[in-house]
């Protein structure tokens, strides 16, 4: 158990490194009208565990971080949006995606600020700003204030909180009202 938490506060730590201020980012274009908002009603327990992998359980609900440069999403460059692995909610956008060098997914802002939630972190002895789902409460990453323009913002997440939604089956999933959003630009390489 020791080991498992030492690692955790290394990793946890590698995620304060600062990005290195060259990465371009794309204005991404005002965020469309949210749907009618679906209730959620979160799983109990076990059938969380039966749904989730270890991985998804261990970071989403005990708020484990997984290895930097090994997980799904950080290096993904596909057009689409991010949204919560337990809940389905909305959270980031591909056009706020940039490369952070820290080998997690790094955001300049939430696709919609109403489905995340923030509060104050200091597992590691001093505070960071924890980053949560809002419907499901699921533990998403941190955010940090060494990002790039036009937010100044890092928001440092957890791949395994989360599930892509390509463009392409945004539609078939019930997330066409961010159509419009990929529909102003060319979706290829919409993340460098």
């Amino acid at each position: 158990m020791r080991l498992i938490v030492a690692t955790v506060s290394v990793l946890s730590l590698l995620c304060i490194v600062s990005t290195n201020g060259s990465a371009q980012i794309k204005r991404t274009p005002a965020i469309p009208a949210a749907a009618p908002s679906r209730v959620f009603v979160k799983p109990a327990d076990a059938e969380l565990r039966k749904r989730l992998t270890r991985l998804q359980y261990s970071v989403t609900q005990n708020a484990a971080t997984e290895t930097p440069f090994h997980n799904e999403y950080w290096d993904n460059h596909e057009a689409g949006i991010y949204v919560d692995v337990v809940s389905g909610e909305p959270l980031f956008s591909s056009l706020d995606k940039y490369e952070s060098g820290t080998g997690w997914p790094s955001f300049t802002r939430p696709l919609d600020p109403g489905n995340i939630k923030t509060k104050t972190d200091r597992l590691l002895g001093f505070s960071r700003t924890e980053v949560r789902s809002a419907a499901a409460d699921s533990h998403l990453g941190h955010v940090f204030d060494d990002g790039p323009r036009p937010t100044g913002l890092r928001y440092c997440m957890n791949s395994a909180a989360m599930r892509f939604v390509p463009v392409s089956r945004l539609e078939a999933e019930g997330y066409g009202q961010y159509l419009a959003l990929f529909n102003a630009r060319t979706p290829a390489k919409a993340s460098k």
